[in-house]
């Protein structure tokens, strides 16, 4: 019996509901006449394959949306200062772990209204902003004038979230509580490093001759060649905007030359001190989690969509800790 043939065979195509890429496919496309025909069957089967699932890494953005209340931790009220100045408050957490007696005397120098009526004096640009009584006659009443250096600690004790790259100034940098830190294992040591929004306690040539009178702010590029030459003992949570907008001082080192150039300080208070409803309520993301450790990965190798080219490493310095107003906290200013 004489099979009639197929319409479809004798025209060269595919029988009619055959699976791009089948063999029916495949067989019209070699009947086909020309590259042509062949590139058009080989692109409508390429764009019949499933779609690859490609993974993304997470963004620093949303890392910090999966966190969890566990994430973050509150400021210690007993370590924090509130520095009032006429555009606002700046907050400042304290590091007794690495620096405790000037800590302890930066806190009686406060209790005791040293720095209440003093000024902002310096104003360096790319550097640092500094207060202190430029006359030194002010009397710091209970606290020490000068204290022994605290430029480094022992690492031993210390439990520092590292970072997996190179640092140039350091064999090893990463965080504690929040604070930058660099170390040597070799020897044994550690210490805070100088980053944007960390603050020291200014000192002459003497290494003891600082104690907290003189305080100063980074407002800069990383100073990191002043790391284990000063006593660092805190940093700027909340308000940098006010300190890093300071006009620049003409005279040497950037120090305001002229009374009326200073910045009045209105006053500077423990958090403690500060009634509940008028604090500035703030919670810090740990640097001890899972959480942490995922959001540096993420500014290691930036996955929004402006970047290209990911760096894959991180400077210690380009890894600033979130802050946010905490939960359910009080007033904020």
């Amino acid at each position: 019996m004489n099979s009639t043939p197929d319409p479809e065979t004798l025209t060269g195509a595919p029988r009619r509901g055959a699976p791009l890429g089948s063999a029916s496919w495949r067989s019209a496309c070699r009947r086909a006449a020309g590259c042509a025909v062949m590139l058009l069957c080989a692109a409508a089967a390429r764009a019949a394959a499933p779609a690859q699932n490609v993974h993304r890494p997470p963004t620093a953005a949303e890392v910090l949306a999966a966190s969890t209340a566990a994430d973050w931790r509150a400021l210690d009220p007993q370590n924090t200062l509130y520095l009032e100045l006429p555009a606002g408050r700046v907050v400042i957490e304290l590091m007794p772990q690495f620096a405790p007696n000037h800590v302890a005397n930066v806190l009686a120098l406060t209790r005791g209204g040293y720095f209440d009526g003093l000024s902002i004096v310096r104003s360096q640009d790319n550097y640092v902003v500094q207060w202190d009584d430029p006359d030194g006659k002010k009397s710091v009443g209970a606290a020490h004038r000068t204290l022994a250096a605290e430029f480094e600690r022992p690492l031993r004790g210390v439990s520092v979230t590292r970072l997996p790259d190179p640092d140039t100034y350091a064999a090893e940098v990463g965080f504690v509580d929040g604070f930058p830190v660099a170390a040597d294992p070799a020897s044994g040591r550690a210490w805070l490093v100088h980053c944007y929004g960390m603050v020291g306690a200014g000192r002459d040539s003497d290494v003891d001759s600082g104690g907290g009178t003189e305080l100063y702010v980074v407002i800069g590029q990383a100073p990191r060649h002043l790391d284990r030459n000063v006593t660092l003992l805190g940093r700027v949570v909340s308000g940098m905007e006010r300190l890093s907008v300071m006009p620049r001082g003409t005279g040497p080192m950037g120090r305001y030359e002229h009374v009326e150039q200073y910045v009045p300080i209105t006053s500077v208070r423990v958090a403690a001190d500060v009634p509940a409803t008028q604090r500035t309520n703030l919670e810090v993301l740990r640097t001890d989690t899972a959480t942490f450790t995922a959001y540096l990965e993420a500014r290691r190798n930036r996955h929004e969509d402006w970047f290209k080219v990911p760096a894959g490493r991180v400077d210690v310095c380009n890894v600033p800790v979130p802050v946010r107003p905490a939960v359910g906290g009080g007033a904020a200013k």
